[in-house]
C-alpha cells in the first residue's frame, strides 16, 4: 500500500467509524444517552384478592408506575377457594403470568413442577436483600427440592384469637392465657337464649390449616414427621380435638361444618360470635365495622408444655414464572413489592407483619397492638416452630380431600377423631415414604 494511501485511510476510517455509530447504532446511543427505556407489560395475578386487597394493589401499582413508566402491570386478583385451581390451569396450558404472589406452601409444588425462576442471582445483587428477615428466605430455600431461591416473602402471617373486647368487659372476664381460660372463655361467652355463640368452627373450606395450628400449638410438638411416622394422630391431638370438637352445635352454631372465614369474620364482627380463631390479616376487615375498644387479638394459649408453638413459613411470596418474557422487569416489580417502600405500603394497609427489618421498626408497626402480639410470639426465645412437611407434593391435596371432609365427616358423627387422625397421619407417611423413595433413587439431599 502506498504511503498516500495510508494516509487517506488513517482521516477517512475514523470519519467512517464515526458515522457508523451515530446512525446505524442509534438504538445502543438511546441506552447511553438516557432516552426512554422500551415499553413493557407484565401480568400479575395475586391468590388472595377482595375488594380490600384489590384496592391496595391498585395503589402499589400506580406508585410503581409512576416510579418505573415504562413498565405497566396487568393486574387480575383471585379469591382465596379458586387461586390454586386458577394457577394450576394456567400452568398446565403454559399461560402463566410474568410474575405472582403465592403461599409458601405452594412453593415446592411449583418449583417441583418447574414453573419458577430462580431469584437467588437477583436477590444477591439487590440493595436491599440483606433486609429481608434471613430465617424466611433460608426456610424458602430450604424447601425446595434444589435449595434455590424461588420465592421473595414480602408479609407474614400468624394465628390468632380474636376476642370481643367489649365481651369480656361485660362477662368480667380479664383476658385467655391458658386453654382453660380458652373453654371458660367459649362457655361462658354462650347465649343460645339470646342467639349468642361463644365460639365459630370453621368447618368449611380452609378448615385444615388452621385445626393443624390450634391442634399443635396445644401440644406444643415441634416435629411434624419423626422417623418416617407423623405425629399429627399423637395422643396429645386426640385429647385437644376432643375438647375443642365437642364445642360444635353447643357453643358454636350448627351451620359452623360449612363456614368458611368469611362466615366467621361476618359472625364475630356483627355480635353472632365472641370470639375466633383466625390469623392477623383479618384486622383490616375487623377495624372497618368494630373500634378498637370492641376487638382485641390475642396469642394462641401455650401448650401443655408451656411455650408458644407456631408454624413456620407462613409467609406470602413474590414470585416470578418460567417463560417470562421480560425478567428483569419481572424482578424491579418483585423487589419493589418486597423493598421498604412497598412492604410498608402493603402491610400498614392489611394489618399483617412486614418481613423487612426497617419497616418492622416503623411507628405504625411498634403502635399495632395485634402486630405487638404476634411480634411478641415470634420473638419469645421460648416459641417453638413445626414445619408443615411443604415439600411433599401432594400435602396441599391430602389438606383438601383427606382432611377438610374428614373434618366434617366427624363433626356430623360418621367418623370418630381417632379415625380422622389416623388416615391423615397415614396418607401423610405414605407421601413422605414416596419422598424418600425418590430422593434415595436420585441420591439428592432433603
Amino acid at each position: 500500500m502506498s504511503s498516500l494511501r495510508k494516509t487517506y485511510m488513517l482521516y477517512v476510517f475514523p470519519i467512517c467509524l464515526l458515522f457508523m455509530l451515530a446512525g446505524c447504532s442509534s438504538e445502543e446511543a438511546e441506552k447511553v444517552d438516557g432516552s426512554p427505556k422500551k415499553d413493557v407489560t407484565l401480568t400479575f395475578w395475586f391468590d388472595d384478592a377482595g375488594p380490600l386487597r384489590t384496592a391496595i394493589w391498585k395503589e402499589l401499582i400506580a406508585t410503581f408506575e409512576d416510579e418505573y413508566p415504562h413498565i405497566h402491570i396487568e393486574y387480575e386478583g383471585f379469591v382465596k377457594d379458586i387461586a390454586k385451581p386458577k394457577f394450576n390451569s394456567a400452568l398446565a396450558m403454559q399461560a402463566l403470568p410474568d410474575v405472582g404472589s403465592i403461599y409458601t406452601s405452594w412453593l415446592p409444588e411449583y418449583t417441583y413442577r418447574e414453573a419458577l425462576v430462580p431469584l437467588d442471582a437477583y436477590f444477591e445483587k439487590w440493595e436491599e436483600g440483606d433486609k429481608i428477615a434471613e430465617s424466611l428466605i433460608s426456610y424458602n430455600r430450604n424447601i425446595s427440592q434444589d435449595h434455590q431461591l424461588y420465592g421473595l416473602p414480602y408479609t407474614r402471617n400468624m394465628d390468632v384469637l380474636w376476642v370481643r373486647k367489649d365481651w369480656l368487659s361485660n362477662y368480667e372476664l380479664d383476658t385467655i392465657d391458658t386453654w382453660d381460660d380458652f373453654f371458660h372463655t367459649v362457655k361462658t361467652f354462650t347465649d343460645k337464649e339470646q342467639q349468642q355463640y361463644g365460639y365459630s368452627i370453621r368447618g368449611g373450606e380452609g378448615s385444615s390449616l388452621q385445626l393443624q395450628r390450634m391442634m399443635y400449638a396445644y401440644s406444643g410438638i415441634s416435629t411434624y414427621i419423626k422417623n418416617g411416622e407423623s405425629t399429627i394422630d399423637d395422643p396429645l391431638h386426640v385429647e385437644f380435638l376432643e375438647k375443642y370438637l365437642s364445642l360444635y352445635d353447643v357453643h358454636t352454631s350448627r351451620n359452623d361444618i360449612v363456614k368458611d372465614y368469611k362466615g366467621m369474620l361476618d359472625d364475630f364482627e356483627h355480635g353472632a360470635v365472641g370470639l375466633i380463631q383466625h390469623n392477623i390479616g383479618s384486622y383490616a376487615e375487623h377495624q372497618k365495622v368494630l373500634s378498637p375498644d370492641q376487638f382485641q387479638a390475642l396469642p394462641l394459649p401455650k401448650s401443655v408444655n408451656g411455650h408458644y408453638t407456631v408454624e413456620a413459613g407462613n409467609t406470602m411470596d413474590m414470585v416470578m414464572f418460567e417463560g417470562t418474557d421480560h425478567p428483569e422487569e419481572a424482578w424491579t416489580f418483585i423487589s419493589f413489592i418486597a423493598s421498604q417502600k412497598g412492604q410498608s405500603h402493603w402491610n400498614k394497609r392489611v394489618g399483617q407483619l412486614p418481613t423487612h427489618e426497617d419497616v418492622l421498626e416503623e411507628g405504625w408497626v411498634q403502635n399495632s397492638p395485634h402486630l405487638q402480639t404476634a411480634l411478641s410470639v415470634y420473638q419469645d426465645p421460648n416459641t417453638k416452630m413445626y414445619e408443615p412437611p411443604f415439600y411433599l407434593i401432594a400435602y396441599n391435596s391430602i389438606r383438601f380431600t383427606i382432611v377438610e371432609p374428614g373434618l366434617q365427616e366427624v363433626l356430623s358423627g360418621t367418623k370418630t377423631i381417632e379415625q380422622f387422625l389416623k388416615e391423615w397421619s397415614v396418607a401423610i407417611e405414605n407421601e413422605y415414604a414416596l419422598y424418600e423413595k425418590y430422593h434415595a433413587q436420585t441420591g439428592s439431599a432433603e
